[in-house]
């Protein structure tokens, strides 16, 4: 009797120790899967290739030729650097002392530019699109295009359509900047109204030119027609060339 009561105590005792076991498997497994199922459920999206750099970086590291950079990476360079990189049938150039982080939308790749210089070049008009602030500047046409941009502060920037026409847009205020057309965009509404001197409807200090229901000002800064030196020829040749 007392050695049958032993081996049922021996049982439930194994039987505990099982249960116990299968416990902290499950939990383990259920902690692991929560911890690696978000990196499966938002992978970061491939958006194009360094094809050129000179004293810039990804992030915290130094940018390479041939390194992939994806949506959410932030690109700058130093005082005297620059880099080049191409996504699809565009191609991005951030200029010394830049900064821009990279993103993907349901139209396009685009560059959000935060300091600094930006060029980019298109083959279509979803190709590629540059962010500031609230505005979005894209190529207006399926044409060829190659656009100029300059911070000058967190409200205002330069933007040149050096090739083909650049298309503006600050919520529903679109508006058009021909081939060879630069302008002064102000973001700020209640900026002076008169802005620099020499800045007008034609550079001769008029007016600036402003919507009813303007989201945003510019100033026509006068006319460019200068390409910048880095290569375009790759991005504008095709639109599914890689």
């Amino acid at each position: 009797m007392s050695r049958l009561r032993e081996v049922d105590r021996s049982s439930v005792v194994g039987k505990l120790n099982r249960s116990t076991v299968i416990k902290n498997f499950a939990a383990a497994f259920i902690s692991l899967t929560l911890l690696i199922s978000p990196l499966y459920a938002a992978p970061s999206s491939t958006l194009g290739t360094i094809v050129y750099v000179d004293r810039a970086r990804v992030g915290a590291a130094e940018a390479s030729v041939g390194a992939t950079v994806f949506s959410g990476d932030k690109l700058t360079t130093d005082k005297s650097g620059s880099v080049q990189v191409r996504a699809g049938a565009a191609r991005l150039l951030l200029s010394s002392a830049s900064a821009a982080l990279l993103g993907q939308d349901d139209v396009s790749p685009f560059a959000t530019l935060t300091s600094g210089s930006a060029t980019f070049s298109t083959a279509n008009s979803k190709a590629f699109a540059v962010h500031f602030g609230s505005a979005v500047i894209r190529p207006n046409t399926d044409q060829p295009t190659i656009g100029q941009l300059t911070v000058l502060n967190s409200k205002e920037l330069v933007v040149k359509a050096t090739r083909g026409s650049l298309s503006v847009a600050v919520d529903d205020d679109v508006r058009v900047i021909p081939e060879g057309v630069g302008y002064r965009i102000v973001l700020d509404p209640n900026a002076d109204p008169q802005g620099p001197r020499g800045a007008g409807t034609k550079g001769y200090g008029g007016p600036p030119i402003k919507a009813a229901r303007s989201k945003f000002m510019w100033y026509a800064i006068g006319v460019t027609a200068v390409v910048t030196f880095f290569a375009v020829q790759e991005a504008l040749e095709s639109p599914d060339r890689p």
